[in-house]
């Protein structure tokens, strides 16, 4: 009888990379888990959309927290919410975080994306959210303030997941304030044993990036050049990585093709795939195996730097300076979204809270 063969699976068993859910619904985490996933994340547009599916398992606790809240608002309700359903999605990798110490089963919940610019209010959040259950870690935007706040909340004991992140610069911008935080909470006599920090490249998000300006600017190039743009920078920066002996661990995010996956296999990284990648990975016939220290082509890598300013920006180790992270297009872009998803949530809320009598 033929194996069924499981490439998700196969990836995390026959290497050292690690594959979370990246999202926090009920059945697609199970779906993850069931194939080898030993963690899940989530943002406003993930949490939006998860109690939009599961409208009907949530309905009843929305309305008994406005009940019992009399003089909570919109906001306050809807932070309520997607803190009852982290707990109780964290609960299904409660088994693979206590079996492997804290090194996995952990879920991330992201701070609120509106303060991206204001470090002391991150880092405060960072430290309440990371209260609420031992295997929470916090999502902080790779912004010029959420740069600090990581020092400051890994400083208190947080374990931190860098997002909104598309350049080596911000990675390696991550990884030494991070190591700062660590260094300082050794130095004070408090323990950093438990602390698993992770930077999130959204390597499809760079991808889009670089085909926004294509198009924008009418420029001609290999079309399938484009979609190594996210994984050149993801290796590069895992070199980088490997070579300063950073603490901190790389994760991909944001899925657009095979490669975010297949080139990824082997690294000692975390990738965060949709349910709907997974779904197709699995039925792939990719062969699984070691590809992350195959060097992306130098004639693509040329291309891609002779005609896109924004890659050098985000290819070479300093392309960006920390006080340009904020106008990078795609980390505008990124944080436009999430600002939306978040509004959303907040209109869903609103809708319950206070339904339009004219329906």
């Amino acid at each position: 009888m033929n194996k069924i063969r499981i490439p998700l699976y196969e990836t995390v068993e026959s290497t050292q990379t690690d594959v979370w859910n990246d999202s926090c619904s009920l059945n697609e985490m199970r779906y993850a888990i069931a194939n080898g996933a030993v963690g899940a994340t989530t943002n406003p547009v993930i949490v939006q959309a998860v109690l939009s599916e599961e409208a009907e398992q949530w309905q009843s606790t929305i309305e008994s927290l406005i009940l019992t809240n009399p003089k909570a608002t919109e906001e306050d309700i809807a932070w309520k919410i997607m803190i009852e359903v982290l707990l109780e999605r964290a609960k299904l990798l409660l088994p693979v975080y206590k079996e492997t110490k804290g090194k996995k089963g952990r879920i991330a919940i992201q701070v609120n994306a509106k303060y991206y610019r204001d470090a002391d209010y991150m880092a405060e959040q960072a430290v309440y959210l990371h209260s609420l259950a031992p295997n929470i870690t916090v999502k902080i935007p790779a912004t010029t303030a959420g740069i600090e706040a990581m020092k400051k909340a890994t400083t208190a004991g947080v374990n931190v997941l860098a997002t909104v992140c598309f350049t080596v610069a911000q990675s390696c911008a991550v990884a030494e304030s991070i190591e700062e935080g660590l260094t300082i909470r050794k130095n004070s006599g408090k323990d950093i044993s438990t602390l698993y920090p992770a930077c999130a490249i959204m390597v499809g998000r760079t991808d889009d990036w670089l085909k926004v300006i294509a198009n924008r600017d009418n420029i001609i190039t290999d079309p399938g050049y484009l979609e190594w743009a996210g994984v050149a920078v993801f290796k590069r920066s895992y070199r980088i990585f490997r070579k300063k002996k950073y603490t901190t661990r790389l994760m991909s995010a944001a899925y657009r093709n095979h490669f975010h996956w297949s080139q990824f296999i082997g690294g000692d990284v975390i990738l965060t795939i949709p349910y709907k990648w997974q779904e197709r990975f699995n039925a792939s016939s990719i062969v699984v195996k070691p590809r992350m220290d195959d060097p992306v082509n130098p004639a693509i890598i040329k291309e891609l730097e002779a005609k896109f300013p924004d890659f050098v920006k985000a290819y070479a180790e300093n392309g960006l300076s920390k006080n340009e992270f904020d106008s990078y297009g795609a980390l505008s872009r990124t944080m436009r979204s999430f600002t939306e998803g978040y509004d959303k949530l907040l209109l869903m809320i609103r809708n319950i809270m206070m339904p339009n009598p004219d329906l």
